[in-house]
């Protein structure tokens, strides 16, 4: 599994503890930037790593901006990225077990780094279950395609 990575400069430290993490993991990680604290816009890295999901260059994409709900927004509006924005582990295991969320989003300002990994592990460990919950799928799937024609 490969780990698309982007963040804006208020998720930059978060985002490089995170790749390091996942690095000590073994877990092969792409980043898309940013590579600094300076001020940029979220919107244009975030979508480099939605894309790289999209064609299939990374499995599943962890996106870190100050609060995460800027990320969340951007992702969200890509066809096929389920991208949930998640605070506990708690979120993290539902955003998979139920929704199958191949975006994960974070809040640099908002979870400590220890925090964010435990995040991190739920997210990537938990299996979807698949049955009335990928009935709900396939309805989201069929409004997006109602919506993004």
């Amino acid at each position: 599994m490969t780990i698309a990575l982007a963040s804006d400069h208020a998720g930059f430290s978060l985002k490089t503890g995170l790749l390091e993490y996942l690095k000590e993991k073994g877990i092969p990680a792409r980043d898309f930037g940013t590579f600094s604290d300076e001020r940029i816009d979220y919107i244009d890295y975030a979508i480099e790593a939605v894309e790289a999901v999209l064609r299939g260059e990374c499995d599943r994409a962890l996106l870190v901006c100050g609060t995460g709900i800027g990320m969340s927004m951007v992702a969200n509006k890509f066809r096929g990225i389920r991208a949930t924005l998640c605070l506990d582990e708690y979120m993290a295991d539902m955003s998979r077990r139920h929704n199958d969320s191949n975006c994960l989003t974070l809040g640099g300002r908002m979870v400590p780094l220890d925090e964010a990994r435990l995040i991190v592990d739920t997210w990537l460990e938990t299996v979807f279950e698949g049955g009335r919950h990928a009935d709900r799928l396939k309805k989201i799937e069929e409004l997006e395609i109602k919506n993004f024609k």
